[in-house]
């Protein structure tokens, strides 16, 4: 379904793999006329959207709905000009899942930043993304 959301349809952005548990997504920004800058490589902002969300909700399906899951801050480092198709691979590693849960037990919040790079086909770093999450346990009403 996500492959149909408008932002990534305009932008060339397809979802290429969700992990059946939640752990993993893997994303292709594809390199076409309209989604290219002034100097001919790829706009910042489409592979900042390629990114965007997928920490967020796969970090919110691997917790459960015992939690609150948010986007909190981000940041975007260009490193190479993308000038082919690109590519993120999101892995939620079972620490980062611990850390949180533990984190979070007594119903604090907790923000964790969490960090992709968008890759060519061979390797080549394009970008950095960091995106950090507000996380807290619900409060269950007692009733």
């Amino acid at each position: 379904m996500m492959n149909l959301w408008p932002p990534f349809v305009f932008s060339g952005i397809r979802v290429l793999e969700i992990g059946a548990d939640w752990r993993r997504a893997r994303v292709v920004l594809r390199r076409r006329w309209y989604n290219r800058n002034y100097v001919n490589s790829h706009f910042g902002g489409s592979l900042f959207a390629m990114t965007d969300a997928f920490w967020m909700i796969l970090v919110m399906e691997c917790l459960g709905r015992d939690y609150i899951v948010w986007d909190k801050a981000a940041e975007i480092e260009f490193v190479a000009p993308g000038r082919e198709d690109v590519f993120a691979e999101f892995k939620v590693e079972e620490s980062a899942l611990e850390e949180i849960r533990v984190a979070t037990a007594n119903g604090d919040k907790f923000l964790r930043w969490f960090q992709v790079e968008v890759k060519t086909a061979s390797g080549e770093i394009i970008a950095r993304v960091r995106k950090q999450l507000y996380v807290r346990r619900k409060r269950h009403k007692s009733g």
